[in-house]
């Protein structure tokens, strides 16, 4: 199974003061790389990083380390990215999200790590739910 990162994990394992960070480093452990992310998740988690220090610094690392695959690529799929953030405009649906819930729909067996409840939300085509890794 692939497993795709949000940036909310990416940010718990790098921030030892974040609500989340013993569920996602104990969860991350368990888990097999490389994970699945888009670049769109990764400016997230640089922008939310920047106050931390040598945060960015430090998922530059995590970048370069071979732990995350970044092909995702919003080009191939901006049509269906645009349509999931018109379908989701309520909630509302961010960029990054939805090129994650796009990617989850490239990948036949996937599951998304997060800490953002609206991944119980989304669907995938056809309705189909996301197998969503979130804290409990």
């Amino acid at each position: 199974m692939k497993v795709l990162i949000d940036a909310g994990p990416i940010v718990a394992l790098l921030n030892r003061r974040d609500q989340h960070h013993d569920w996602v480093t104990a969860t991350a452990a368990r888990l097999h790389s490389p994970l699945y992310t888009c670049e769109a998740v990764l400016a997230e988690a640089h922008h939310l990083l920047s106050a931390i220090h040598d945060g960015s610094q430090r998922l530059n690392e995590m970048m370069g380390s071979g732990r995350l695959d970044v092909s995702f690529r919003y080009g191939d799929h901006a049509r269906r990215v645009h349509e999931l953030m018109g379908k989701y405009a309520t909630v509302p649906m961010s960029f990054a999200d939805a090129c994650l819930v796009t990617l989850s729909e490239t990948f036949r067996d996937s599951r998304v790590f997060t800490v953002d409840d609206d991944f119980t939300i989304y669907r995938r085509k056809r309705n189909r739910p996301l197998d969503v890794l979130i804290p409990k």
